[in-house]
């Protein structure tokens, strides 16, 4: 922004007339008000800036406008704010649905439970009569009970039966890699991640979960490119599951989902660049800067992965080829545009060549030549170079 520093009687235009004529200052004379011209507030007193006295002088100013250009009748232009470009929306998920450990027990435990299952459907068979007695010979069980089958040996029947059942029933297995998502009654329970043998709750839903880091190669995948041209584009997924309980409950199909975000997200990243750019242009700005496309295209599957438990650490294009439709068309093309590109170098090397032929024989004096001669003489040797090229790049 300008500023100009001028006197009001001199200074010229609708600002200076508009302040009018300026009272005398004290001690006599005429004194000119100083004013400094700004776009924005036409005129500022300079002197009630940098002014000793302490009196201040009364300057009548003219109002602010915008300034504009003399002489064109344009009219001040006001700068609306751009609007600005909403977010696309992201998937949103339970908030409470966040994985925590799952409470088990060790297997010892289980084991414990379930052999106290069959121990006491003996005793209890003892304590009925029922026991053969080779068997209660084998354990040392003295005596005979003899109480027959009653309400309270069939308690303890089930009892005991019910111990074995839980006890033998809740053991499981934990690997190294894989998790086990515990739901009881449609309700998270939590997430088993321990390794080694453990008891788990036998009336909870278990669900196996892969945690481990995977990979996933897609098949040739559909795009276009800005130019409208068809591609096909095979894409390589590193990933794994972050949070289980997202990844297994928020979702139906996390694999599934995973394809589909990479899928949508390779359409709006390749149709932003062309496939082919001539010469003169930068060729980062196409498809053949696989490094800018992968960054863009994990940074886009990240994103929309991340709400369902997703954790995805690279998305790279492997393969990106011309639909068969199209691929002898622009086969051709491109066959074309290399045959023109070498006539143009083979060319611009043939006539340096001859200059520097022409010159050389006519600065060393060996042969002089008028204008007919040097145009034939040239002529003979484009002709003589230019097929000895073409012969020798065959």
């Amino acid at each position: 922004m300008s500023t100009t520093t001028s006197h009001t009687p001199e200074s010229e235009g609708p600002s200076s007339r508009a302040a009018g004529p300026q009272p005398p200052p004290e001690g006599g004379g005429t004194r000119a008000t100083r004013l400094i011209h700004n776009e924005v507030t036409t005129e500022i007193p300079v002197h009630l800036l940098f002014r000793d006295d302490p009196d201040p002088v009364s300057v009548p100013l003219a109002p602010a406008v915008v300034g504009r250009r003399r002489g064109t009748g344009e009219q001040p232009r006001v700068r609306h704010p751009a609007p600005g470009r909403a977010p696309r929306p992201v998937p949103e998920i339970d908030p409470d649905l966040m994985e925590r450990p799952a409470r088990v027990l060790p297997g010892v435990v289980g084991v414990l439970a379930g052999a106290c299952g069959p121990a006491g459907c003996v005793l209890t068979s003892w304590w009925a009569g029922t026991l053969p007695p080779s068997v209660a010979r084998a354990l040392e069980l003295s005596g005979h009970g003899g109480a027959g089958l009653g309400p309270a040996q069939w308690a303890a029947y089930a009892g005991a039966g019910a111990l074995g059942l839980f006890g033998f029933g809740g053991l499981a297995r934990g690997r190294t890699g894989r998790a086990w998502v515990l739901g009881l009654f449609g309700r998270y329970r939590g997430t088993v991640r321990r390794t080694g043998l453990m008891w788990v709750n036998p009336l909870v839903l278990r669900r196996r979960v892969d945690v481990r880091l995977r990979h996933w190669r897609s098949e040739p995948m559909a795009v276009v490119d800005a130019n409208g041209v068809a591609l096909r584009v095979v894409v390589l997924v590193v990933w794994r599951i972050r949070d289980t309980a997202r990844a297994t409950l928020g979702v139906e199909d996390h694999e599934t989902y995973l394809r589909e975000c990479v899928e949508a997200a390779l359409s709006r990243v390749l149709s932003r660049l062309p496939a082919e750019l001539p010469p003169a242009v930068v060729k980062d700005a196409s498809l053949r800067n696989t490094e800018a496309v992968g960054e863009a295209l994990t940074r886009l599957v990240a994103a929309d992965t991340a709400p369902v438990g997703l954790e995805v650490f690279s998305a790279q294009p492997t393969r990106i080829e011309y639909a068969p439709e199209v691929a002898a068309v622009m086969q051709r093309r491109r066959i074309a545009a290399l045959d023109a590109q070498h006539r143009d170098t083979v060319l611009t090397s043939v006539v340096d060549s001859v200059e520097d032929t022409v010159t050389r024989l006519t600065m060393r004096g060996l042969v002089e030549l008028d204008d007919y001669e040097r145009k034939a003489l040239v002529k003979d040797l484009t002709v003589a170079f230019y097929t000895g090229r073409r012969e020798s790049s065959a």
